[in-house]
């Protein structure tokens, strides 16, 4: 079974006000003399944490790190006063800080207010490939399929204390970077190597890190890691998440292993598609990535568990991703949550609280 591990950027805010705050230091040095000292990163702006899992094969044990590091997080905050939101954006207004470190710095010094506005919390799913080669055939495979995570994960309807209309503000500000967002088929690992290095080599981007494709190989581990998704509200989120795209990993790797091609969707029909997802989210139509035509948010979900689920199956996932994603449907994704939490209070505040309670609650499946 291959191994998959989740990557979570939180918001941290001031425990009163709900307004992000600049807390990420602090945090990391309370983390650093107990024992999830290697589980937190700082990220680009300080109002902002990330934890990392370990590669992980059961499901369980995955949700667990989950819950985990996310109450951990939550501790260290509020002692520090403040608390932790799995948000993709901050609802109420945010001047962002930027980390230190000459690696921020130089991002401040070539992207200007792309990088000073850039206070966004993504979700990024690894997923173990046996070789670049392998990896890079997932890759040309999975992309017309990447616009349903976002718009499963939507989780960003405020921005700067205004209501955006899309349920996925986060995907359009981080769609400001040159490098991010869906790409076109590689003919292979060695094209696909070749392209990355020579978009480093035009001097826009620092390294090969600031390459931000939807999904991509890691430089890090051998994974594939999808990028696309909004930090999810709830736990149980996440997890669906994780089983979703270890399944599109896995029916990929069959694919091309059988010798099936991949779909030659031209890179500006996913960027519609990408548009919509983060505009709808699961609320009305979505562009259906076998068809590239409307189809009800649903329909396209449900196409997609279709797709995956020889591979769920086979790894004795399928019954907890389709209970996990009938809850979905029926409960909705954060993107949802907030927008009642709004219109039922009117106020962001009251939002940004509500998800700060259910950004450390436990999972069942």
């Amino acid at each position: 079974m291959r191994s998959v591990g989740v990557e979570e950027e939180l918001l941290l805010v001031d425990g009163e006000s709900g307004e992000a705050r600049a807390l990420s230091h602090a945090v990391l040095a309370m983390a650093a003399r107990g024992h999830d000292k290697d589980a937190f990163e700082p990220e680009l702006q300080r109002q902002q944490l990330e934890f990392a899992t370990s590669p992980q094969e059961g499901m369980d044990e995955l949700a667990r790190e989950i819950v985990q590091w996310r109450k951990a997080a939550a501790g260290h905050a509020e002692t520090l006063g403040g608390a932790v939101a799995a948000l993709a954006t901050s609802p109420l207004p945010v001047s962002p800080t930027l980390g230190t470190g000459p690696r921020y710095q130089w991002l401040e010094k070539e992207f200007g207010l792309t990088t000073q506005e850039q206070l966004t919390c993504g979700c990024h799913v690894h997923v173990h490939v046996d070789c670049d080669e392998e990896g890079v055939a997932v890759l040309n495979r999975i992309r017309p399929w990447l616009s349903v995570l976002l718009a499963m994960s939507a989780n960003s309807p405020f921005w700067q204390g205004k209501n955006t209309d899309y349920r996925s503000y986060r995907s359009r500000v981080w769609g400001r970077w040159p490098s991010a967002g869906p790409v076109e088929l590689f003919a292979d690992a060695a094209a696909y190597h070749a392209q990355t290095r020579a978009m480093v080599a035009t001097g826009t981007l620092l390294d090969k890190g600031m390459v931000y494709f939807d999904a991509r190989l890691s430089d890090t581990y051998p994974t594939v890691e999808v990028r696309i998704a909004d930090v999810c509200l709830e736990p149980s989120v996440t997890v669906l998440l994780a089983l979703l795209v270890r399944g599109l990993v896995e029916t990929a790797a069959r694919q091309w292993h059988a010798g099936e091609a991949p779909a030659a969707h031209q890179v500006a029909l996913l960027r519609l598609a990408s548009w919509r997802a983060a505009r709808s989210g699961l609320e009305s139509e979505l562009v259906h990535p076998l068809l590239m035509e409307p189809a009800p948010a649903r329909t396209v979900v449900q196409a997609l568990l279709q797709l995956v689920g020889p591979a769920l199956e086979d790894s004795g996932d399928l019954d907890r991703a389709r209970t996990l994603l009938a809850r979905l449907l029926r409960d909705g994704n954060g993107a949802r949550v907030q927008r009642a939490v709004f219109a039922r209070d009117g106020s962001l505040r009251d939002v940004v609280h509500a998800c700060v309670r259910r950004t450390a609650v436990g999972y069942s499946a």
